[in-house]
């Protein structure tokens, strides 16, 4: 295998913008020698005479100019990696909250792609309900955050909205039992959302589990005890989606993006990230509907 030398191609490339080899090196800092060695050290690489020596100044072969494109090209996003990997510009320790329910399928991604992008960066994650996570951002203790909300909150950035369906046991029996037996977080923010939905319905239905813990109400669900709401497309393997009209509808909740103002060249990319994972969950949902 051949590999070109970012460094005879940066020569090649000052010789082509400054138009000849002496004006070249000035701006390399290098002599007229070390840049005529590097030029035909290239040339003898590629088999290919890239620079017309015959007139008074030097010129560009066919060769050469095709070249030039590609080098310029190369150059560019050697400097921009190298920048990228080695600037403190782009070191630090970013801290994102994200409600455990959204976790899947976009943060895993999100985090491996800033750590291949930014290897500088630290992303720290938090996973909590989402007024926690409001109270974190408002106290400038986390950077990003995403919550699921009925109405946006001012300073949100709307992602995506997702329906709040019900789910219950794979082949279970507890939606079909009346009163309907429901297990609630009593952090989770759909709570109240489905208790104010079923009274104003008047649907018969009690608390059958009131927990502090998401793995007390997982085992509860799991086990056909009880039926809980979750956003669609984002409840455990081990869940079944209650067919639609069996119980009260719960509306819809909007995935929301909220960011810090401070430290932009570390956050953007971060948001970027968030943007483009939900912009695909959102085209996926669009194709789905139509």
């Amino acid at each position: 295998m051949r590999n070109l030398d970012i460094t005879t191609l940066r020569s090649f490339l000052a010789v082509a913008e400054a138009g000849g080899v002496t004006r070249a090196a000035g701006f390399l800092n290098l002599t007229q020698s070390a840049v005529s060695m590097q030029l035909k050290r290239l040339e003898e690489s590629l088999g290919l005479a890239l620079l017309d020596r015959s007139g008074r100044g030097v010129s560009l072969t066919p060769a050469g100019e095709q070249l030039l494109k590609y080098a310029r090209r190369m150059v560019e996003l050697n400097d921009e990696i190298y920048a990228r990997l080695t600037a403190t510009d782009w070191e630090g320790e970013l801290v994102l909250g994200v409600p455990h329910d959204i976790v899947y399928p976009v943060i895993p991604r999100v985090m491996k792609k800033m750590q291949r992008d930014f290897p500088r960066v630290r992303l720290q994650l938090i996973s909590s309900y989402t007024a926690g996570l409001k109270e974190q951002f408002a106290r400038g203790e986390v950077d990003v955050i995403l919550t699921t909300e009925t109405e946006p909150g001012d300073g949100a950035e709307p992602l995506l909205e997702v329906p709040l369906r019900w789910y219950g046991a794979p082949t279970g029996t507890a939606w079909k039992t009346r009163p309907l037996r429901i297990a609630f977080s009593r952090r989770c923010g759909f709570r109240p959302v489905a208790i104010s939905l079923m009274e104003r319905e008047g649907f018969d239905w009690e608390l059958a589990v009131d927990s502090e813990s998401d793995r007390t109400i997982e085992v509860s669900v799991s086990a056909d005890l009880a039926v809980t709401p979750i956003l669609e497309g984002h409840a455990p393997a081990h869940f079944e989606l209650i067919p639609r009209g069996e119980l009260p509808e719960l509306g819809k909740q909007s995935i929301c993006l909220y960011a810090s103002s401070a430290r932009p060249q570390l956050i953007e990319p971060l948001l970027g990230a968030l943007r483009a994972e939900f912009g695909v969950l959102r085209g996926r949902r669009e194709i789905a509907a139509a």
